[in-house]
C-alpha cells in the first residue's frame, strides 16, 4: 500500500517514460534454441528406446521423450505468441505456415518412437530459428 503511494507520487512528479518494443520484452530472451534443445533430447530418447530391451528402460524413455515433447510445444509457442509480430511477416511472408506445423510434428512425435519422426521435428525446428534469424536481423 505504502510502496504503491509512493509510485504514484513519483509518477506525477516525473511521468513514466513509454517503451516500445515489438515483443513482450527488449529482444533477447526468444530463442528458438530452447526448442531444438528439448528437440535434441526427444531423439536421443527414442533413439535409446530403439536400442534397449529394458521394459521399465522403455517406459522411462517414453515419459521423458512425452515431457520434452510438450516443452517443444511450449518454446516455439512462446515465441509464436510472445515474439513474432504481424510486421515479421515482411521479411518471413510463410512466417504462419511454419511454428503450427512444427507444434504439430512435436505432437506426432509424443505417438511414435521412430528417430525418423524425432529428426523431422529437429529440421522443421531449423526452419523456425532461420525465420526467428531473418527477422532479428
Amino acid at each position: 500500500m505504502v510502496l504503491s503511494r509512493l509510485i504514484s507520487i513519483i509518477d506525477r512528479v516525473r511521468p513514466p517514460l513509454e517503451a516500445h518494443a515489438h515483443c513482450d520484452l527488449p529482444c533477447g530472451v526468444y530463442d528458438p534454441a530452447q526448442a531444438r534443445i528439448e528437440a535434441q533430447s526427444v531423439k536421443g530418447c527414442m533413439d535409446k528406446f530403439q536400442a534397449s530391451d529394458d521394459h521399465d528402460f522403455k517406459a522411462r524413455a517414453i515419459l521423458i521423450k512425452e515431457e520434452r515433447c510438450e516443452l517443444v510445444k511450449h518454446h516455439l509457442w512462446v515465441l509464436w505468441t510472445d515474439y513474432f509480430k504481424p510486421e515479421h511477416l515482411a521479411k518471413v511472408p510463410d512466417l504462419n505456415d511454419l511454428v503450427s506445423p512444427a507444434t504439430e510434428k512435436a505432437g506426432e512425435a509424443k505417438k511414435t518412437n521412430d528417430p525418423a519422426v524425432a529428426q523431422q521435428l529437429l529440421d522443421v525446428i531449423d526452419e523456425v530459428a532461420a525465420a526467428f534469424a531473418a527477422t532479428k536481423a
